[in-house]
């Protein structure tokens, strides 16, 4: 760890106004004859609660680092985008996916927008979209079976008691008949709260 004389931590304090770390950094091991790092003296400046008035932004008149120095980096050139390019990973709108969740997307537009296959069907099945607090699940539980008979709207609360009880099963019609029992069992939910409250 390096030790500041009282010289070097005067130096500090007189010229930290107005300047960068990086300037002050400079500027101290010319003036002391060493090699500090920038991580070094803005430990110095933070541990003694000092501030270059300067906030993170850049501020207006200062000139950029690179201001005529042209480009800074080497090669790249052959691997940038171009204008009308088509990354070799583009995947065109119509193209299907199985995501994390292991359901099926179909790309339905550009750049990169996804939709679940199942949730697709059952619109164009029933000429009408999925509404708000609602869901679409594979009544026979699996999730490759897109036959509209097998895509049962049930809303969020129904699916919720649904997978708490069990009620989803291999048979569509089976869990139709656990969406009626969620109804039921919700309304004995409510009359339970209802009691208890009077």
């Amino acid at each position: 760890m390096f030790r500041y004389s009282k010289e070097q931590a005067g130096y500090i304090r007189s010229n930290i106004a107005g300047r960068l770390i990086s300037e002050l950094t400079s500027a101290f091991n010319a003036h002391f004859g060493v090699e500090l790092k920038e991580s070094q003296i803005r430990a110095f400046v933070k541990n003694n609660g000092l501030t270059s008035g300067l906030d993170s932004r850049f501020q207006k008149g200062r000139e950029p680092f690179n201001k005529g120095k042209g480009k800074m980096w080497a090669g790249g050139e052959d691997t940038q985008f171009r204008k009308g390019h088509t990354p070799h990973n583009y995947l065109p709108v119509g193209t299907e996916r199985v995501n994390a969740d292991d359901y099926v997307d179909i790309k339905i537009a550009d750049p990169n927008r996804w939709r679940g296959k199942h949730l697709i069907v059952w619109e164009q099945h029933n000429k009408r979209s999925v509404p708000a607090g609602h869901a679409v699940i594979f009544g026979d539980g699996n999730r490759r079976n897109f036959d509209p008979n097998n895509l049962i709207l049930v809303t969020r609360g129904q699916l919720a008691i649904m997978n708490r009880r069990g009620l989803i099963h291999r048979d569509a019609d089976l869990t139709r008949t656990g969406v009626i029992m969620a109804d039921i069992y919700k309304k004995i939910g409510e009359r339970k709260r209802g009691k208890r409250s009077t």
